[in-house]
């Protein structure tokens, strides 16, 4: 069978590999003049491949759709994943939170291993070149036109990514075509982004990376994600991976984060802290009494929103300062008003409906020579590897099921 898989990312690179081990002559169609261009770019150029958890605890990690994923993620594993990539020479190393990366810290490394199974496997790779139409007879796709000509096949693999990072060539344009064949299509709004915020002291703030902090998200007042890990004061907001996650489940109206400092300590167990260093610097400032516990650059405002005297001595702070200090440690509130550009997300949310795809084979219930992988379908996940799992997993779904 002849097989045209359009996109050169990771969904589409699997596809074609697996559809061509399968006996299958496959044709993918890149518009850029190289594969894995995003993949490139990914992990800050270091590439998380995958997570190493179990692969039953990734659900957990998908804020939509995951049970359409249960097929994709146990045909593909992340165990099998990383096997795929040690087996050709890849070395790969382990890092908190379970995130997997190439030793190297290359994602170009990924990429080459990528790029040398496809001539192994005699894809033939058409890099500039650009799907622009599909001509249907029926509800059969006849052929796909592109900016080389037209294009026939057998069976055709939708695998074009997301709408974030236009440079890369995700803009959304096959899951218009999607829709112009029938099928659903949810719109593209941004995931895994930064949260621009309300408050004007974030500038004061601006590149304090805070770890080991709680950040919770809530929505109309219902909270939404907490997690403990790492986020990033902006000049425009909050960022960082704890953040990246919390935005999967951004939505826009009433919007409030929260942060609490320390996380290991109850309330009693951080004011017994306090009494302690207070205690240690009892004849100083209350603002030079905090360098135990603070960055340097967070206690100007910590002090400011306690209300209490910097000047004031530590042996004169009362029982009730103390506490309400403790509060502020505990929670500190932020009005939280977007997100950036949908050009600077991670990943993208929405894509074609799940319900329209079939989730053993990938293959699309509307078009019948038709399936889809990836970023394309209404699936994503927080940061931590589980994005590019899906989409390995669904591309070699999708590729096996020809």
């Amino acid at each position: 069978m002849r097989v045209i898989v359009v996109g050169g990312g990771p969904a589409g690179v699997m596809a074609s590999i697996r559809a061509a081990e399968n006996g299958h002559q496959v044709i993918l169609l890149e518009r850029n003049d190289r594969i894995g261009k995003k993949l490139f770019i990914t992990g800050k150029g270091r590439c998380n491949i995958t997570n190493e958890k179990d692969i039953s605890e990734f659900f957990e990690n998908i804020p939509r759709n995951p049970e359409f994923l249960y097929s994709a993620l146990y045909s593909y594993t992340n165990v099998q994943l990383m096997d795929f990539f040690r087996e050709r020479g890849l070395v790969l190393k382990v890092e908190r939170g379970h995130r997997v990366f190439p030793e190297s810290d290359k994602s170009s490394d990924v990429i080459d291993v990528l790029r040398r199974e496809l001539l192994k496997k005699q894809v033939e790779v058409q890099y500039h070149t650009l799907v622009k139409d599909v001509i249907l007879e029926r509800n059969r796709i006849l052929k796909l036109v592109t900016t080389k000509g037209s294009i026939t096949g057998d069976w055709y693999v939708f695998a074009g990514g997301g709408c974030s990072y236009f440079g890369t060539g995700s803009d959304g344009t096959l899951q218009n075509i999607s829709a112009s064949m029938g099928h659903s299509v949810y719109p593209m709004t941004p995931s895994l982004i930064p949260l621009v915020t309300k408050e004007t002291f974030v500038k004061d703030l601006q590149g304090l990376s805070l770890k080991n902090v709680r950040f919770t998200l809530k929505v109309q007042n219902k909270e939404v994600f907490t997690d403990i890990g790492e986020m990033l004061f902006t000049h425009f907001g909050i960022s960082g991976p704890l953040v990246l996650s919390a935005s999967a489940f951004y939505k826009p109206g009433h919007v409030e984060g929260l942060i609490d400092l320390k996380p290991g300590l109850h309330e009693s167990a951080l004011d017994q802290r306090l009494q302690r260093d207070f205690l240690k610097y009892q004849n100083k400032d209350f603002r030079n009494a905090l360098t135990d516990l603070l960055p340097s650059k967070l206690i100007p405002f910590i002090v400011e929103q306690s209300g209490i005297d910097p000047e004031k001595k530590c042996n004169s702070i009362t029982k009730g300062e103390r506490l309400n200090l403790v509060r502020v440690l505990k929670n500190i509130p932020l009005t939280v008003v977007g997100t950036k550009s949908i050009n600077e997300a991670i990943i993208t949310r929405g894509g074609v409906v799940t319900k329209e795809i079939d989730p053993s084979t990938m293959k699309s219930k509307v078009i019948d020579n038709l399936s889809f992988a990836g970023e394309m379908i209404d699936v994503d996940a927080v940061t931590g590897g589980f994005n590019l799992q899906i989409a390995f997993s669904t591309g070699f779904l999708a590729g096996d099921s020809l």
